[in-house]
């Protein structure tokens, strides 16, 4: 292999790809980055068995080739070069050697064992595009409802349903429920969709995401997401899921309050600082909203403006479970709808029909 390619390009396609090396692989290879030289690009790879990370950049190849580097290492000598051309050159007297040179800067890497690298996975068909930056939003509003535990792959999950050109992403973690539905781009005008990508993978990819319409490609028990010449795929877990629309009906609410999102979150926020490890209470009553909280170190309150619609009502909530359903909300008003101090709150846009939806349990009042 011998080729000549920008400083930053190289610097920034390896830094994406190294994103995915695990730090405890299953194999000492998929610590290292997979370099392919061919034609007028050069391809820069990642795999750990469940994700993989694919970008092509253009480079001038003097010699195509193949070689496997260790990839932390390549990492950091490509983001301390000077900013001037690179020249990686694998065509010398030591097979197992590449020589990088920029400028006067020259390093030698050892090379590991290529045909000891597992073949990368294929990408499935797409069969649809959506915006990167509507994907990532959406992503980041149902994230914080999954779980840490993988034990129970449904609950570490975010589910996609695709139907027509709508698409939800919904997760749970069993004490909330949170759907964004949205709108893409399907291959076909009938094409239906149900699967599950596990939620830490899904939020890495959501935010390494090139900008511009992504493709999304599913089959295989694989994920794929391709846009501007980066490729990543994510093994699907078991589809199993539970029926979240039902739950996140708008009917049946008998008190709904309406409060500006900001000044509520950092009400919540300051209360909470009193209240660490105990419940957060709000009391709407008289077009107001109270925020209580408080523990053996002292007590906190905050009243706000809240639009009331429904009998008063006192419910006690996890304050970063509430927190993360008000600060998926898009725009400056939540609605928060309830039934009675013991059953969950509904938290929605305002709207007929919200585009998010989040179910957070309550707590028991004392």
């Amino acid at each position: 292999m011998k080729l000549t390619i920008p400083r930053d390009s190289l610097a920034e396609a390896v830094a994406w790809a190294a994103h995915a090396l695990t730090p405890r692989p299953a194999v000492p290879v998929l610590t290292g980055l997979l370099l392919e030289a061919d034609g007028d690009e050069l391809t820069i790879s990642a795999f750990d068995y469940d994700t993989s990370r694919r970008i092509s950049i253009g480079a001038d190849v003097a010699e195509p080739g193949r070689v496997l580097l260790p990839g932390r290492v390549l990492a950091e000598v490509t983001k301390a070069l000077p900013k001037k051309p690179v020249t990686l050159n694998g065509v010398g007297p030591d097979p197992n050697e590449i020589v990088i040179t920029c400028g006067s800067t020259e390093f030698v890497l050892l090379t590991m064992p290529v045909d000891d690298y597992p073949t990368l996975p294929t990408p499935p068909d797409p069969i649809g595009d959506i915006d990167a930056h509507t994907l990532t939003a959406a992503v980041g509003q149902v994230a914080p409802a999954t779980s840490r535990d993988d034990s129970l792959p449904m609950l570490s999950g975010i589910r996609i349903d695709a139907d027509g050109d709508t698409m939800t992403l919904a997760a749970t973690d069993r004490y909330r429920i949170a759907a964004r539905t949205t709108t893409w781009t399907p291959a076909e005008p009938d094409t239906l969709a149900e699967v599950m990508i596990p939620g830490r993978a899904f939020t890495d990819i959501a935010k390494s995401l090139p900008d511009g319409p992504i493709s999304i490609g599913l089959g295989n028990g694989l994920a794929a997401f391709t846009g501007s010449g980066r490729i990543m795929t994510v093994r699907l877990l078991d589809d199993q899921f539970i029926d979240y629309n039902a739950r996140l009906s708008l009917a049946d609410w008998t008190t709904w309050a309406d409060v500006d999102t900001a000044p509520l979150i950092a009400a919540i926020k300051r209360v909470a600082l009193v209240s660490r490890g105990t419940a957060v209470r709000l009391t709407f009553r008289d077009d107001q909203a109270l925020v209580q909280g408080g523990d053996d170190t002292g007590r906190a309150s905050e009243s706000l403006p809240a639009d009331l619609d429904g009998p008063s009502l006192e419910i006690a909530f996890q304050p970063q479970f509430l927190l993360d359903g008000l600060n998926g909300v898009d725009g400056g008003r939540a609605r928060i709808g309830m039934t009675s101090p013991s059953k969950p709150a509904l938290v929605v846009e305002p709207g007929h029909t919200p585009a998010y939806r989040y179910l957070v349990m309550a707590l028991r009042l004392s």
